[in-house]
C-alpha cells in the first residue's frame, strides 16, 4: 500500500528561484519539499558564469540582507570581483563577480541538503493537483501523488523548452535535460495566460586554443568586497578576464549566414521575443549594421577549468558558422568549442495574474517565481523565489501577514511591482533606471533597509542581527564625529593645496570639508591622525562603515529629497483598493482602465496609477469613490 507523502510547501524546480524559495520556507519552519529533475544541476549557472552587475548586484545584496543565500555562496565561489560604475555616483555602484559555476552549484546543494525541514527528491512533476481553484499537491513520475497546501512553481526555461542550433531543434530546458510539457496546458486550462519567450547563450571556448597575447587582459578589483554583509571570503585566488573584438570579416560571415536563411531568429523558425538588452550576435549585426566591431569578453567558468564563456556572442546560428566567424579574430584563429551557442524558446505566464506576494490571483496557494514570470537573469529569479518562499510560509504561519516590499524599499520591490502591475512584453531585466529612488536603494545600504525585515520573518538570526546593529551604531558614531570635529587651516591647507582646492582662512567643521567634491574621508584622514584612528575603529566592525558614513553625509540633500517623494508615494500606497470596487461597473472610467483594473486588481491607488492605460482622470475617479 502506497502512503501519500504530505508537506507544507512544495517547490518545483532547483534553479536560483527554487533554491531561495525552498531555503527560505524551510528556515521559517515549514516542512518543505524541493523537486528537481537533476540534483547535480542545482542552482546551475546555465548561461553566464557570473552574478550581479548593473542593478542586479543591488538585488543580490538585498537578497543577502533579507537572509537569503545567493550572496554568501557567490562570495565563496568568486573568481573575480568588480564594483562597476565607480566613476559615477554611489546610486549607480553595482557589484559583480565571476564564479566557479561547478563549486557554486555544490555549495547550494550542500546548503539545501543540510537545511532542517527541507527534503529534496530527483523527480519530474507531471501535473498539479487543483481542486476548487486551490492547489492540493502534485503528481510526479516516480512518487505519484504528493500533497501540499502551497506550491511554488519555478521551472525556469523548462516549460515546453525547445533548443535551436541553426536548423536543428531539440526539446529541452538545457543541453542534456528534458523539458516539462504538461504544466503549461493544465494552467492555461485554469485561465492563466501564457506566451513564449526566447533566450540564448554563446559558445563555451577551450581557452587552450586561444592566443591570449592578442587579447586585452581585464583584472578584478584589488580589494574584493563581495556581496554578502557577512563578508565571506572566496576560496579561490582572483582570475582575469579577457577583452576582444569582432571585425569586418567576422561580420561578413555572420551577415552571409543571415542572408542565406541560416539564422532561426530571421528565417521564421523562432517566433518568440528575446531579451532586448542582451541581444544575440545576429541581432547586433542586423540592428547596428554600420558598426565594424563589437566587444567580446572571455570569462572563466572554473578555477581550474579550460572552459571559458564568450560574453557578447550569443548565437543560434549553425555551430560551423559560429566557429568560422570567430576564427577571423586573430586571437581565435585556432579556436575550438566545448559547446556551441544556441537559442531556447520556453513558456511563461502573465505576471499581472499574480498578487504582489507572488501568489496566483486565479489559483489559491500557487506561487510563481523566476523565468516562468517572464524575467531573465539569475538575480531576478533568486529574489522572486525568496519572496515567494517567505510569503508562502507566512500564509501558513499567520492569517494576516505578508511581505510586500515597496518601490522605495528595494529593487526587489520595484521588480515585483513592475511584473504584477505592468506585465512583460520581453524578458524582464532589472536596470537602475527602473527605480525612481535610486539614491535610497544603494548597494551599500541594503542591510540598513532590509535586515530588520529579514530578522522579523525569521531568516536573519540573532547573532547576525546583533552584528548589523553594531555596524549601524558605528556609522552613526562616525557621522557624529565628522559633524562635530573642528579643523584648522594649519591642519588642512597642505592637503587642500595638494588636491588644488581652495584653502581655509579660519576653522570649520570637518563635515563642511567632506562636502567638497575633491575631498574624501580617505584623503582627509591622511591629514588627521585622529580621523584615521576613528575610521579604523569603525571599519573593524564592518569594512564598509566609513564608505556608508561618507555617502550619507555627501548625499544628504539628495537622500532627504527622495525620502520626501517616497513619503508622498506612501500616502497613495496607503489608500487601499483590494476588492472594494467593482471596476467593470464604474462607467466614468475609460474602457481600457476598467478592463485592466478588473484583471490586475491593484492593492492600492498608487499601484493603480502605475498600470499602463490607467490615466490621471481614472485615478481621480477612483479617489472620489474611495472618499465616498
Amino acid at each position: 500500500m502506497t502512503t501519500i507523502r504530505k508537506y507544507d510547501i512544495i517547490v518545483i524546480g532547483g534553479g536560483h528561484a527554487g533554491c531561495e524559495a525552498a531555503a527560505a520556507s524551510a528556515k521559517m519552519g515549514l516542512h518543505t519539499l524541493l523537486i528537481t529533475s537533476d540534483m547535480s544541476r542545482i542552482a546551475a549557472l546555465s548561461c553566464n558564469p557570473a552574478m550581479g552587475g548593473i542593478a542586479k548586484g543591488q538585488i543580490v545584496r538585498e537578497i543577502d540582507a533579507l537572509g537569503g543565500m545567493t550572496g554568501i555562496l557567490s562570495d565563496k565561489a568568486t573568481l573575480q570581483f568588480r564594483m562597476l560604475n565607480r566613476s559615477k555616483g554611489p546610486a549607480m555602484w553595482s557589484p559583480r563577480a565571476q564564479l566557479d559555476k561547478d563549486y557554486f552549484s555544490i555549495l547550494w546543494r550542500n546548503e539545501l541538503t543540510h537545511t532542517d525541514s527541507l527534503e529534496i527528491i530527483q523527480d519530474t512533476v507531471r501535473n498539479l493537483i487543483i481542486q476548487n481553484k486551490r492547489v492540493k499537491g502534485v503528481v510526479t513520475d516516480l512518487w505519484g501523488e504528493i500533497q501540499a497546501s502551497r506550491i511554488i512553481l519555478s521551472a525556469g526555461t523548462f516549460l515546453r523548452g525547445i533548443m535551436h542550433f541553426g536548423a536543428e531543434q531539440f526539446p529541452g530546458g538545457r543541453i542534456g535535460e528534458p523539458p516539462v510539457n504538461a504544466l503549461t496546458e493544465q494552467l492555461s486550462d485554469c485561465g492563466i495566460a501564457t506566451d513564449r519567450m526566447k533566450t540564448g547563450t554563446p559558445p563555451r571556448i577551450n581557452i587552450r586554443t586561444v592566443d591570449l597575447s592578442l587579447a586585452e587582459i581585464q583584472h578584478g578589483d584589488s580589494e574584493a568586497r563581495g556581496f554578502s554583509f557577512m563578508h565571506t571570503a572566496s576560496v579561490f585566488p582572483q582570475q582575469p578576464c579577457y577583452v576582444l573584438h569582432t571585425n569586418a570579416a567576422c561580420h561578413a560571415i555572420l551577415q552571409q549566414a543571415i542572408d542565406e536563411g541560416l539564422s532561426p531568429l530571421y528565417n521564421g523558425q523562432i517566433h518568440s521575443i528575446g531579451p532586448r538588452y542582451c541581444p544575440s550576435i545576429e541581432t547586433k549585426i542586423v540592428t547596428f549594421a554600420g558598426r565594424d566591431h563589437h566587444q567580446l569578453f572571455l570569462e572563466p567558468e572554473g578555477h581550474e577549468s579550460n572552459e571559458y564563456y564568450l560574453n557578447g556572442f550569443s548565437s543560434s546560428l549553425p555551430p560551423e558558422v559560429q566557429l568560422a566567424a570567430l576564427r577571423t579574430i586573430p586571437a581565435f584563429q585556432n579556436v575550438r568549442f566545448f559547446k556551441p551557442g544556441y537559442a531556447i524558446e520556453y513558456d511563461f505566464f502573465d505576471p499581472t495574474q499574480l498578487k504582489p506576494t507572488m501568489e496566483s490571483l486565479l489559483i489559491d496557494g500557487l506561487y510563481m517565481a523566476g523565468q516562468v514570470n517572464g524575467t531573465t537573469g539569475y538575480e531576478e529569479a533568486a529574489c522572486q523565489g525568496l519572496m515567494a518562499g517567505i510569503n508562502a510560509a507566512l500564509s501558513l504561519l499567520y492569517t494576516d501577514k505578508e511581505l510586500i516590499l515597496k518601490r522605495n524599499e528595494a529593487y526587489i520591490g520595484v521588480l515585483i511591482d513592475d511584473l504584477v502591475t505592468k506585465g512583460v512584453d520581453e524578458p524582464y531585466r532589472m536596470f537602475t533606471s527602473r527605480a525612481e529612488f535610486r539614491i535610497l536603494l544603494r548597494q551599500d545600504n541594503a542591510d540598513s533597509r532590509l535586515t530588520p525585515t529579514g530578522h522579523s520573518v525569521g531568516l536573519v538570526n540573532s547573532a547576525r542581527y546583533e552584528a548589523f546593529c553594531r555596524k549601524e551604531e558605528q556609522i552613526k558614531s562616525l557621522i557624529q564625529y565628522i559633524t562635530s570635529l573642528s579643523v584648522t587651516p594649519e591642519e588642512m591647507n597642505h592637503l587642500l593645496r595638494t588636491v588644488e582646492d581652495s584653502e581655509l582662512r579660519q576653522g570649520v567643521k570637518l563635515r563642511e570639508l567632506l562636502l567638497r567634491p575633491k575631498l574624501s574621508l580617505e584623503n582627509l584622514s591622511s591629514a588627521l591622525p585622529s580621523l584615521r584612528e576613528k575610521m579604523e575603529e569603525a571599519n573593524s566592525v564592518a569594512p564598509e562603515v566609513s564608505e556608508s558614513a561618507e555617502i550619507a553625509i555627501k548625499y544628504q540633500g539628495y537622500i532627504e529629497r527622495e525620502q520626501m517623494e517616497a513619503e508622498r508615494l506612501l500616502r497613495m500606497e496607503n489608500l487601499r483598493l483590494g476588492d472594494r470596487l467593482d471596476y467593470a461597473s464604474i462607467e466614468s472610467l475609460s474602457t481600457e482602465a476598467r478592463q485592466k483594473l478588473q484583471r490586475i486588481k491593484p492593492l492600492s491607488l498608487a499601484q493603480a496609477a502605475r498600470i499602463p492605460g490607467v490615466s490621471p482622470h481614472d485615478i481621480s475617479v477612483l479617489l472620489v469613490l474611495l472618499k465616498q
